[in-house]
């Protein structure tokens, strides 16, 4: 019998279309229907997007309340990941005519979508980062046993 989440949808159809790409060794469709997800996602998973989307869901704030509520992130860093989270249409920024012009930055209906997701993502990681921080010093310590000397870049580990 077949797992149950061999029918779960991917950019080229089913799981079981997936296999078949991997078994014919036809790797550049699979990346090919991959590309415009990966793309989406790798924006999804910068650090400075999630914490913004996140600072964000409280409603509508002003760069300087950004900036104070985000430890660390540079005014540089955090204009960029604004425009683009605006440009990706995941947040709105609206003028106010005044004297000195106010910004706002708010989440869209889109960005609103992706609230849930990032919340739940952030809700795993504080679940399961001592079971990864174990993983990763078992690891650590089963690969300085193993070898004493640092692998050439030609040696695989």
């Amino acid at each position: 019998m077949e797992p149950s989440n061999t029918h779960v949808p991917t950019p080229d159809g089913s799981m079981a279309d997936l296999r078949d790409h991997l078994r014919r060794g036809d790797h550049a469709r699979i990346s090919e229907g991959c590309k415009p997800s990966a793309e989406i996602m790798a924006l999804v998973g910068e650090k400075w997007t999630v914490i913004v989307v996140v600072m964000l869901s409280g409603g509508p704030r002003r760069f300087k309340e950004l900036q104070r509520m985000i430890p660390g992130v540079s005014q540089r860093m955090l204009t960029l990941t604004l425009r683009g989270l605006e440009r990706d249409g995941l947040v709105a920024r609206t003028v106010f005519p005044t004297v000195p012009p106010r910004v706002d930055y708010a989440l869209t209906e889109l960005g609103e979508s992706l609230r849930a997701p990032v919340l739940a993502l952030g809700t795993w990681a504080r679940e399961n980062r001592a079971q990864i921080e174990a993983a990763r010093d078992r690891y650590d310590r089963a690969a300085e046993r193993a070898a004493p000397r640092a692998a050439g870049p030609d040696e695989v580990r």
